[in-house]
């Protein structure tokens, strides 16, 4: 099936976001794990893995479409150099995809892609859920202070 070029460079560029996603979470993953944040590790982990699932539908659309994934494009990657920046960041990354994918939606909309849209609507629902768990430790390192909060996270 040939998909429409607009919705292919919508796509593409959501690709790079949830690429970009993946290599900033892992980062921060890797990095909490190393300070002994466990469980953080683990969270942000499973946040990672998601975007990779994202990435991984992307592609199969765009390969449905008759386009080509670009996977060798990133988009800047914010990393933290403390728990609080980290969220910081990843909440940044968040909100930006949640204006991406409501985009790209609009996009498929307009070119009469309602299955390319339902995946999108799909994913940003992931993202918006992103954004809850984001904003929920955001709140809880508020409320607790960030060397209570990262005593719950050892393990």
């Amino acid at each position: 099936m040939k998909g429409d070029p607009k919705v292919l460079k919508v796509l593409n560029g959501l690709l790079a976001d949830e690429l970009t996603a993946v290599n900033q979470y892992m980062v921060h993953s890797e990095m909490c794990d190393n300070w002994g944040y466990g469980k953080l590790a683990k969270t942000i982990e499973k946040r990672a893995i998601d975007e990779m699932k994202h990435a991984e539908k992307l592609i199969g659309r765009i390969l449905f479409l008759g386009g080509i994934p670009i996977v060798s494009k990133l988009n800047d990657i914010h990393i933290g150099s403390d728990v609080p920046k980290m969220y910081g960041s990843d909440h940044v990354a968040e909100d930006g995809a949640v204006k991406s994918y409501n985009a790209g939606i609009v996009v498929c909309g307009e070119a009469k892609d309602y299955a390319t849209s339902d995946i999108l609507q799909s994913i940003l629902n992931d993202e918006d859920a992103h954004i809850d768990l984001i904003e929920a430790v955001q709140d809880e390192i508020g409320q607790m202070g960030i060397q209570v909060f990262l005593s719950t996270q050892l393990a």
